[in-house]
């Protein structure tokens, strides 16, 4: 079978999906373009800023797509074959995840663009939205841990991880210059694109004459030390104005992910390649994970993730100009990122099942199959692959700044600090347990060092599905109370919550186990794992009880 068959077909599900059930939805919510929004309304030129539809879907793209639509299904793939992973990836995306994200960004926009957590508030209850506080703060702190490892991982890759790293900082000097030219200077926007964009290109191929690594002879391990730095770099984005970095940044990695894709999607279509990897390898991967509930936690971004509704709700709502935004934003955004996990699942098909490339870390295989689609072009490989490994480098960056601003914004509302100083220190207890998490240095029995991501990576995947879930809870109330159709959102919502308390059920299992028999011992994942899935059973049961009172 070839690539072409499947990558067609995926493309014209998710555009008949935009061109109907999206409108459709945007029916039913009833988009106003005359209705004022908050980004008009509030504009504070900090975190309320109006922006047009094509920069806001780049930065808004660049903020859910980070290394999740890539990783989630190259894990799947391998674990389970390329066929369980891509039906989830094209129906999910289309009917859980667009919606998902649709609906959120919506709601936000109707209620003074307030977050998912305050939507809690008013249509579940005080007592649901200090819970949920609590288990979106803790799901935020998760995406930070992940993604914070999985970048520096990718800095001290012996090969490119010098050149990434030299890129990856003049990219982020560069968006900065990109925010000042535009908002101090007003710059057009053409004019700003046609000189930054470029200039990205121009550090994607200096980047690697220029290598940026942290001398072997530390004291600390290299990793470590990126590590800290890339979190003091959460902390500043966090803290300063949107129109500085995130805007900008946004933007431009925004056409890192539409040129990465369109690559990946041209290179699928017109290359000719055959699959070569099996379609389906059973019910439980050679690892013992069972497909049932493991696909559809590993496979989260790319399908849907309770994050995005985080973004959608804390960022993007704030910066929505016209209302009949939201579905290009919202829906196409989700089916934009649903495209990026097709193509970094085809560079999986690519592969023979016992080829030593299997082996090797998802940004590792991403970058090879994505560099082999664009070669057939006349790139040249070497460029190309290091090209994609600072794309995948970037997307993370996209969601770490975004997920500690978001995180900040949270833990004020739970804390209620106010100012720049609050917004000082609950950045700095944001950042806190990441920090100390990247710190540790995990050991495999063997003695091996294991990245701290793929210790994370399954409770991170629960965690932002369970988050997906809640959220769906939260605006199937809102809809039922507005006397919208609910089920849109009722029914993905009930799925998540089955497979996400199965997963978590999974992953308490052992630790159980060995504690009634008399061993007990300190696990940290289990524990987390109880801890939220005690948070999520409160929040569902506030939900039910607030969708009976509507329907009484």
């Amino acid at each position: 079978m070839s690539l072409f068959a499947v990558a067609a077909a995926a493309c014209a599900l998710f555009l008949a999906a935009y061109a109907v059930y999206g409108r459709l939805l945007a029916r039913w919510l009833d988009l106003a373009p005359d209705r004022a929004t908050p980004a008009c309304t509030l504009n504070d030129g900090v975190d309320y800023v109006p922006a047009k539809a094509p920069f806001l879907l780049g930065q808004h793209f660049s903020a859910i797509a980070a290394a999740g639509p890539i990783v989630g299904p190259v894990l799947g793939a391998l674990w389970f074959g390329w066929l369980p992973a891509l039906l989830w990836i094209v129906f999910g995306a289309i009917f859980f995840g667009a919606v998902h994200d649709f609906a959120s960004l919506v709601s936000s926009v109707r209620h003074g663009a307030r977050s998912i957590v305050e939507l809690v508030h008013e249509h579940l209850g005080p007592r649901a939205h200090l819970l949920f506080m609590g288990f979106v703060w803790l799901s935020l702190i998760y995406v930070i841990i992940a993604f914070t490892d999985l970048t520096s991982h990718s800095f001290v890759e012996p090969a490119y991880g010098g050149g990434i790293a030299a890129s990856s900082t003049l990219y982020l000097f560069a968006a900065g210059a990109m925010g000042l030219c535009l908002y101090r200077w007003r710059m057009p926007l053409g004019l700003a694109t046609a000189i930054f964009l470029p200039l990205v290109g121009l550090i994607v191929w200096v980047g690697q004459s220029i290598p940026l690594a942290i001398p072997s002879t530390w004291a600390v391990r290299p990793q470590l030390v990126w590590n800290g730095v890339i979190l003091a770099y959460c902390f500043i984005a966090s803290i300063i104005p949107l129109w500085l970095l995130l805007q900008p940044r946004g933007y431009l990695g925004g056409f890192f992910l539409y040129l990465t894709l369109a690559a990946g999607v041209v290179g699928v279509l017109v290359g000719g390649d055959r699959i070569q990897y099996p379609a389906f390898l059973g019910w439980t991967s050679q690892r013992g994970f069972p497909l049932f509930p493991l696909l559809f936690v590993t496979v989260a971004c790319g399908a849907c993730s309770g994050f995005h509704g985080i973004v959608s709700s804390g960022t993007t709502s704030k910066q929505i100009a016209r209302e009949p935004d939201c579905r290009l934003v919202g829906y196409g955004g989700m089916l934009l990122e649903g495209l990026v996990a097709v193509v970094a699942l085809s560079t999986v098909m690519l592969l023979m099942p016992n080829d030593v490339a299997t082996q090797q870390s998802p940004d590792r295989i991403y970058a090879s199959g994505l560099s082999h689609f664009v070669e057939q072009f006349g790139i040249n490989r070497e460029f190309a692959r290091g090209f994609a490994l600072l794309a995948f480098a970037t997307f993370i960056y996209d969601t770490l700044d975004v997920a500690t601003r978001l995180g900040r914004y949270v833990f004020q509302e739970l804390t209620g600090w106010k100012g720049r100083w609050g917004g000082i220190g609950a950045t700095l207890a944001t950042l806190a347990l990441p920090a100390l998490s990247v710190s540790w240095t995990v050991r495999d029995p063997m003695g091996n060092i294991v990245p701290a991501w793929k210790v994370f990576w399954t409770l991170f995947g629960t965690s932002n599905q369970l988050l997906a879930a809640l959220t769906l809870v939260t605006i199937t109330v809102w809809l039922k109370r507005t006397r919208r159709p609910w089920l849109v959102s009722a029914l993905p919502a009930a799925f998540m919550l089955t497979m996400t308390f199965w997963s978590l059920a999974l992953t308490i299992r052992p630790w159980a186990a060995g504690l009634l028999s008399g061993r007990p011992a300190l696990d940290g994942i289990a524990l987390v794992a109880c801890l939220l899935l005690v948070l999520a059973v409160l929040v569902l049961v506030e939900g039910l009880k607030a969708f009976a009172r509507r329907l009484q």
